[in-house]
């Protein structure tokens, strides 16, 4: 029965099955596809992606264990629940060679799934957001023909400002910023652009006083200074650190560390 229900999927070049489309292809009862499904599953040949949903391989490997790639996983839980994506923080950060390290799990931001998901060996960190947060993206192409969708390289330097207690970002990201600054990887206009979209007034202000540090165009800062409301109260350039250093009064920035 299990050669059967491979050999029916691949035929039909199936990557996903769902409860109920092999009953009658297979003439089993729902109880017998159950069981199979299950069976199939605790053997790793095929993986459950959740209740009543199941990954398929193309083909069996050797020794019959199988587990789907990041990009099969991530895509195929994102259409189940008619939501977007895409891939952030720490894999990003990755791919546009901020870090070395390459991610133990994958992190995504998306618009309907919140939680963490482990599917074979591929565990997700999805993290809900509005859909308003979701935006300025990358369309990337995996090595088997499948699209995923990154953050761009400048919305995950927005990121590592806007997000660092998740994933541990400052102050690394304040040189990651001015390296590519300098190096005209990115564009002050269009870092501007997305602190705006994205981020809070904290990622604002803390923008605003590493922007300036970098001698970036006057008509730039005050289009990013635009949004903010006076006030007396500051925050400390790097978080968790003491409030020690120069005041940017423009700004309400403690700075704590070396720009």
């Amino acid at each position: 029965m299990e050669m059967q229900f491979l050999a029916y999927a691949q035929m039909r070049k199936m990557t996903a099955v769902r409860t109920g489309d092999m009953q009658e292809a297979l003439a089993l009862s729902p109880s017998q596809e159950r069981e199979l499904l299950s069976r199939l599953s605790r053997a790793g040949i095929i993986a459950r992606v959740r209740r009543g949903l199941y990954l398929v391989p193309d083909y069996l490997p050797p020794g019959g264990e199988w587990t789907p790639d990041e990009a099969t996983v991530l895509n195929t839980i994102m259409k189940d629940v008619s939501g977007r994506y895409q891939i952030c923080g720490l894999n990003a950060f990755n791919r546009y060679g901020y870090d070395e390290q390459v991610p133990a799990r994958v992190y995504a931001y998306n618009d309907k799934v919140s939680g963490e998901r482990t599917i074979g060996v591929i565990t997700l960190n999805l993290i809900k957001v509005n859909r308003r947060r979701l935006g300025d993206t990358e369309r990337v192409r995996t090595w088997d023909g499948q699209t995923v969708f990154y953050s761009s390289r400048t919305r995950a330097l927005v990121d590592a400002v806007y997000d660092w207690a998740r994933f541990g970002t400052l102050p690394r990201a304040y040189k990651w910023i001015r390296d590519d600054l300098r190096a005209g990887r990115v564009k002050p206009d269009k870092l501007v652009d997305a602190t705006l979209k994205f981020g809070d007034v904290g990622t604002i202000r803390r923008m605003g006083a590493l922007l300036e540090g970098e001698g970036v165009d006057e008509a730039i800062l005050e289009r990013l200074e635009r949004p903010l409301r006076p006030t007396s109260a500051t925050i400390p350039l790097v978080p968790r650190k003491p409030k020690r250093g120069s005041l940017s009064k423009r700004w309400g920035v403690i700075v704590n560390d070396t720009i």
